[in-house]
């Protein structure tokens, strides 16, 4: 049920500039996704009545990511973060109810953070409400400032902290609730008063605090969900966090995963149970592994790989934009590239498909029941007929009949079986 008292706003605005990159800070990639794209799932999740993206740099990118149904709205000049709300409250002005900041750029929260902070915020009848976590080493984050009382009254960050502030290790998430008319009534007040003479949305915190306005902060113990990413480093920190979480799901799914620390595996793999996978394979986008197959050791299957059920795709094998048929074995050493390779398939050691003609990806279309001999190499475009047969070494350039046996370079036929 959609939330009707509740609107998101998504900062997605920023540059790499620590990442000295040209990409778009939130286009950065998290186990073969952008990391927007974890952030949008939330969002999904919460199902709320409204939803803001504030765009800025190279705007034109981050909106090919947006889907429909969120309103998206341009900061034109990047000075901070208080700025680019602001931009995104023009678009709420029939709301009426708790207006969410979220980042584009903090993938790591979970849905059950964003709820609890949600339900603390409404149940207490909070003005603000932070999103908070403990780090050891907090550099880097804005600081959570507290009175005398144990009240929130501010935040300071990193840049302009003191050494006393430094050493505090509550940091802000960047993840904060509203009620709308406080962060309407107030943004405006917020003053460049800091080093880089940008508008910080932490500014509002002390001014709410200062007007006596009920301020608080919901923790959560998972560090890691306080992550934003900013730099090479943290990018390749929240990686390795991301996919321990989805190596932890599949197994949960009943996949056999060997040496998770060493199966790099994206984000919306879809694997049968009983699938062992083995050391150092890699598997990007967009692919889906049937029941029982057997993956690597060394194994890298790129977009649009489709394998059925009970595949073994072996050691040192590199396969893309290719559908392999039930019961078919890849087992070493081998390239395959736009194919089509039915069931019961034996592939020899050394096989490359050649699908690349220095113009275009041509099409290899093996049959079933094909015995592939060592080294061959096909050169697409080629069809090949079921229970053919290649000889070692063969070189196949033009396209052989069903039960055929071909030999040579370029190969011929032997004869039919």
């Amino acid at each position: 049920m959609m939330k009707k008292d509740l609107a998101v706003i998504i900062l997605a605005a920023g540059k790499s500039t620590r990442m000295k990159s040209e990409v778009p800070k939130v286009l950065h990639k998290l186990c073969g996704r952008p990391m927007l794209g974890y952030v949008l799932d939330l969002v999904t999740a919460l199902k709320p009545a409204q939803v803001v993206a504030v765009l800025g740099y190279k705007q034109e990118l981050v909106r090919e990511f947006i889907p429909k149904g969120i309103k998206i709205v341009i900061q034109k000049k990047l000075i901070g973060t208080a700025d680019a709300v602001k931009t995104g409250l023009a678009s709420l002005k029939s709301f009426k109810g708790t207006v969410l900041v979220l980042y584009g750029d903090n993938p790591l929260l979970k849905k059950d953070s964003l709820k609890k902070l949600l339900d603390y915020h409404l149940e207490n009848n909070v003005d603000a409400t932070l999103l908070t976590v403990t780090l050891k080493k907090p550099f880097g984050y804005g600081r959570i400032m507290r009175d005398k009382y144990s009240s929130i009254c501010g935040i300071v960050e990193e840049k302009d902290a003191d050494e006393v502030q430094k050493d505090i290790k509550e940091i802000n998430t960047g993840i904060m609730a509203f009620k709308k008319e406080k962060l309407l009534a107030y943004l405006g007040s917020i003053r460049p008063n800091n080093r880089k003479k940008e508008y910080y949305l932490t500014d509002l915190i002390e001014i709410l605090a200062k007007k006596n306005f009920l301020v608080d902060g919901v923790k959560v113990d998972d560090a890691a969900q306080g992550l934003g990413i900013n730099t090479r480093a943290e990018l390749a920190k929240a990686n390795c966090l991301m996919q321990k979480t989805i190596n932890d799901k599949l197994m949960q799914d009943g996949v056999t995963i060997i040496d998770p620390s060493s199966t790099f595996i994206n984000f919306g793999t879809a694997i049968g149970k009983d699938t062992v996978i083995y050391p150092f394979t890699v598997i990007e986008r967009d692919v889906k592994i049937g029941k029982r197959c057997f993956l690597g050791p060394f194994a890298h299957l790129r977009e649009g790989v489709r394998l059925g059920d009970d595949v073994t795709a072996g050691n040192f094998i590199e396969m893309v934009r290719s559908r392999i048929g039930n019961k078919t074995f890849v087992k070493h050493f081998s390239y395959l590239g736009d194919s089509s390779v039915g069931a019961n398939v034996n592939i020899g050691a050394g096989t490359v498909t050649a699908n690349f003609d220095g113009k275009n990806k041509n099409y290899t279309l093996i049959k079933d029941n094909v015995n592939i001999g060592s080294d061959t190499v096909i050169v697409a475009p080629v069809k090949i007929g079921k229970f053919a047969m290649t000889g070692a070494g063969s070189v196949v350039t033009r396209n052989i009949p069903d039960k055929a046996v071909v030999v040579g370079v370029p190969a011929r036929i032997l004869r039919k079986k």
